[in-house]
């Protein structure tokens, strides 16, 4: 692809006006919106109003104001990005969080089942967190196999699948509509983790009848660093499953100071602690900006973006890891070598934010509200530029941060 038919490309473009939307840096092209989402314009007034309004002179007054309902406001404000009713999603807590509950309640919604089925090499927290989860339930056990194993290894004793809809290293994409089934017609509970996903491809829970769902809002849906998560409970469970977290935000009175524990109906039983105004606040102004977006003209132009980085990959001889049809895969692209890490500080260098994933993975997000087409053909140039001077190999590009 020339320069002008990315330009072009852009100028056809639906979603061209939500660039304006963001703070973007002069000099950057930000490829690593999958891990940490840019600032959208609206956030910043968002959490002035929260600390000198709302927090600074309506002070204790603002839990009646709409602080104690933003829970529930803010997932029905995110459930028609994942296909899903207002009344099952809700924030707050982190992903992790989120998904221990998820896993102990499933664990403990049929005692004659006791194991964890996931996928070797998914997101490290999700099978930690899944360890901690089984320690918590007589009898419970992990299994982990690897994707090719997955359909083998569902059985009479699986209590839940839990899968990473988009991988987070490779991209791959999982056909939620038949996995669910498949999971299902064993007898097992379907859990997705949806962090890579939501915001970069379409998703339909209510569609594929996914059980319980996780998801960070701090990628694609720009929600902030450490930005709330997101649970999704089907509503035919939400009575018959409990929190193993039975905070005071998830009683049914939690203003009338009961010894004893009573679950509040449907999705608040699954609050805990109080709500993070400040962070909760700024992932509402960043949903807001959602609210009119077709998800599928967003998982085009991921596609577009996609072509133009595997077409420049390839001109260089690299291998992409990421799968070629855009139904199998979410909105990254990663390609392999061996000296990734290198490659990934040299671009950085150059003002082309990306990330490297061990041991080998250079990773480069598409994220489609704030790119332009431009961007990621001059993205693809100056990654050519980087591996055929051998720039990469300078030693400064060899040396490791805490966070890669």
């Amino acid at each position: 692809m020339t320069l002008d038919e990315a330009r072009a490309l852009y100028a056809a473009d639906p979603l061209a006006a939500y660039r304006e939307q963001f703070a973007l840096p002069d000099g950057v092209i930000y490829l690593d919106g999958n891990s940490l989402g840019a600032l959208p314009r609206a956030t910043p007034a968002a959490l002035a109003d929260v600390a000198t309004r709302q927090w600074g002179d309506r002070l204790i007054r603002s839990w009646n104001e709409g602080w104690i309902d933003a829970p529930q406001r803010i997932g029905g404000k995110i459930a028609p990005l994942i296909g899903a009713a207002a009344d099952e999603v809700i924030i707050g807590d982190t992903t992790s969080t989120h998904l221990f509950k998820a896993l102990v309640a499933a664990l403990r919604a049929n005692p004659d089942r006791h194991t964890v089925l996931s996928e070797s090499g998914n997101f490290p927290t999700d099978l930690h967190i899944a360890e901690g989860a089984v320690a918590c339930v007589p009898g419970a056990r992990l299994k982990v196999v690897a994707r090719a194993d997955l359909a083998e290894a569902l059985d009479e004793d699986t209590a839940v699948l839990l899968l990473t809809h988009v991988h987070y290293k490779t991209g791959e994409r999982f056909d939620m509509t038949a996995w669910t089934a498949r999971a299902q017609a064993a007898g097992a509970l379907m859990l997705w983790d949806l962090s890579h996903s939501v915001g970069a491809v379409p998703i339909d829970l209510t569609g594929a009848g996914a059980d319980l769902a996780v998801g960070c809002t701090y990628k694609y849906l720009n929600g902030g660093p450490g930005a709330p998560a997101f649970l999704y409970v089907a509503k035919r469970w939400q009575e018959a499953l409990a929190s193993p977290l039975s905070g005071w935000m998830g009683h049914a009175a939690p203003f009338a100071f009961e010894d004893a524990y009573r679950p509040a109906p449907g999705m608040k039983r699954w609050l805990a602690g109080t709500p993070a105004m400040l962070s909760t606040a700024a992932l509402e102004a960043a949903l807001d900006l959602w609210a009119d977006i077709d998800q599928h003209a967003v998982a085009a132009k991921s596609a577009q973006f996609f072509d133009i980085l595997a077409a420049a990959g390839d001109a260089l001889g690299l291998e992409c890891v990421s799968p070629r049809d855009p139904a199998q895969r979410g909105s990254h692209i990663s390609f392999r070598h061996p000296h990734a890490h290198a490659i990934t500080q040299a671009l950085i260098a150059h003002g082309v934010i990306g990330d490297f994933r061990d041991p080998d993975i250079l990773r480069l997000g598409l994220t489609p509200l704030y790119l332009s087409h431009e961007d990621v053909w001059r993205a693809g140039e100056i990654l050519q530029k980087v591996i055929e001077t051998g720039e990469w190999r300078a030693p400064q590009y060899s040396q490791r941060l805490a966070v890669t």
